[in-house]
């Protein structure tokens, strides 16, 4: 499912990361790597905070959605 699925507070593991190219290595250089754990801190407009690799990154719904748990 995608990340935006996901509930606030829980601990998940990246299955995926979908997209264009340059859109995984983008997503990848911002931590979000397959076997990686993301956590969903807060979601706002379908927008989410998340904390990966120990620091917090604000991405869009359209970006979450490519990131499969």
């Amino acid at each position: 499912m995608p990340l935006t699925m996901a509930s606030t507070g829980e601990t998940n593991v990246i299955k995926k990361v979908g997209g264009k190219e340059e859109t995984r290595r983008f997503l990848e250089n911002l931590g979000f790597v397959t076997g990686g754990a993301v956590t969903v801190v807060s979601k706002i407009n379908g927008n989410l905070i998340v904390n990966v690799r120990d620091s917090r990154v604000a991405i869009g719904k359209d970006m979450a959605n490519r990131i499969m748990i």
